[in-house]
């Protein structure tokens, strides 16, 4: 916990809370409380499902533009790349779910940020782009053209202009738009449906997301089909087996 990041446990469920104000611009010390966060929730057995929101008025203003590297510095810029590829890896290979409840602006980094997360739920003022191209500096293009068409993936790195939760949900950006009122209540109940299944199915589940976007669809079914037979064996497994005919709610173990 920290002026700029908090995590609160309950249910199972880690609601980690940016707190940078004005506009939790990500600088590398925020940067390196994410990555310490969601590597400390990957390891924690008592967290089966993350949510990642603010308390600010917008989700993430993008990177910090007074926490730049000096290129005349040698190994500056690249100490700070990293920092900026692994605060999205931390979400990305974390073990558990990661929801985003996005509520206001979420640009460039901040943009990133929310598709690192497995499933992006936005209220209806969240809004969406990659300013980079107004300061001078582009970037995005990996990120964007995987959730959009090519004119609208150019559209947003040439003008930097954001689209609506709303447009971005009919591209499959977002999962869901809300009532700002009624966002964290939705993550909510989306974190205790996920926390209620296996946690090692879980786990693997979110794996086998990850690992079959790169790989030949045949390549990626032999795989999930070889991690089936391993769950299979699994305490976790006979108990939902056991539950399902029993007409009753499974108690998991994590193994």
């Amino acid at each position: 916990m920290s002026e700029m990041l908090t995590i609160e446990v309950a249910d199972h469920i880690a609601t980690v809370t940016m707190r940078r104000a004005p506009v939790n611009a990500l600088g590398l010390e925020l940067r390196g409380e994410l990555i310490a966060a969601f590597d400390r929730i990957s390891e924690s057995p008592d967290i089966r499902v993350a949510i990642l929101c603010s308390d600010q008025r917008v989700f993430c203003g993008g990177a910090d533009l007074k926490d730049r590297p000096d290129p005349d510095r040698y190994g500056d810029y690249a100490h700070h790349a990293r920092f900026v590829r692994e605060t999205g890896n931390a979400i990305k290979e974390c073990f558990k779910p990661v929801i985003a409840a996005v509520d206001g602006a979420a640009l460039g980094a901040g943009f990133g940020l929310a598709m690192a997360c497995d499933i992006t739920l936005a209220s209806e003022k969240a809004r969406f782009g990659m300013p980079e191209i107004n300061v001078g500096l582009a970037g995005g293009a990996a990120m964007l053209s995987r959730l959009f068409p090519k004119g609208m993936t150019r559209r947003l790195m040439f003008t930097g202009a954001a689209i609506s939760a709303e447009e971005a949900c009919r591209f499959g950006a977002v999962d869901a738009v809300h009532p700002s009122a009624e966002l964290m209540p939705a993550a909510r109940a989306l974190a205790a449906e996920i926390a209620s299944k296996s946690p090692l199915g879980i786990r693997y589940a979110k794996i086998s997301c990850n690992m079959v976007e790169n790989m030949p669809a045949k390549d990626g079914y032999r795989m999930e089909q070889n991690f089936t037979q391993e769950l299979s064996r699994t305490d976790d497994a006979k108990e939902a087996r056991a539950a399902f005919l029993e007409k009753r709610a499974p108690v998991f173990k994590g193994y």
